[in-house]
């Protein structure tokens, strides 16, 4: 099933030997009995978003999330990102009001952000389904193996890519970056229980993320 799914040529290339592995035919096994006798999410088609939407060659950016929303009609395959005309989850409202703060640029209507995948910024879940109303579900099944070969892959073949890792488990994903050749932007996670502690709000992730692009004489990101 999940080999099947369209994938953009520039990941499936890299990324088809992970597709053999055991522990990918594993988890697809786990993945299809799941989505066969339980409701989750994303949609199918949806799983490899982050991917479809922003080519191996565009990527610029990596923000790293931990597991898809698990609400209906939520989830669209791209980290902290939600379906158009969807009510902004906690850790989205806190994203938005700190590029407010940041950059200046108004709190946004809608909360999908593919319009920042289309600009080279991949929305990477480390796991990339879940069973509806279960958080974590889906944990430890074999989708952090994965990820963590495509953030290592992008670590290995590129440069001057700008990780934003938010909050301790995404922090964790450091080793498998090679901070000499890659800028790493570290702070709280911007759900409530981390931004109201004050490690999420001032951060300036936004603005320091474009100061590198611009320095680069890359074109920045219109958040």
């Amino acid at each position: 099933m999940i080999e099947n799914i369209h994938l953009h040529n520039s990941w499936k290339n890299r990324l088809q030997e992970e597709f053999c592995k055991p522990y990918f035919e594993q988890l697809e096994q786990f993945v299809v009995k799941e989505y066969e006798k339980q409701i989750c999410y994303p949609d199918v088609s949806d799983i490899f978003s982050a991917f479809n939407h922003c080519a191996f060659e565009d990527v610029q950016v990596v923000i790293i999330g931990q597991d898809p929303y698990h609400g209906q009609n939520q989830a669209n395959g791209l980290c902290f990102s939600v379906k158009e005309g969807i009510k902004h989850p906690p850790s989205l409202i806190n994203i938005f009001k700190e590029i407010e703060n940041d950059i200046g640029i108004d709190y946004p209507a809608s909360g999908n952000l593919e319009r920042w995948a289309k600009q080279g910024v991949l929305l990477l879940n480390a796991t990339l389904t879940v069973r509806a109303h279960e958080a974590g579900s889906h944990q430890k099944k074999g989708w952090e193996l994965f990820t963590d070969s495509v953030i290592s892959k992008i670590s290995e073949e590129k440069r001057n890519v700008i990780f934003m890792l938010w909050g301790g488990f995404a922090k964790k994903k450091v080793k498998l970056i090679d901070s000499s050749k890659h800028h790493i932007l570290t702070t709280g996670h911007p759900s409530p229980l981390s931004a109201n502690r004050g490690y999420w709000f001032g951060n300036k992730h936004f603005s320091t993320c474009n100061k590198i692009l611009e320095d680069l004489n890359n074109k920045f990101i219109t958040w």
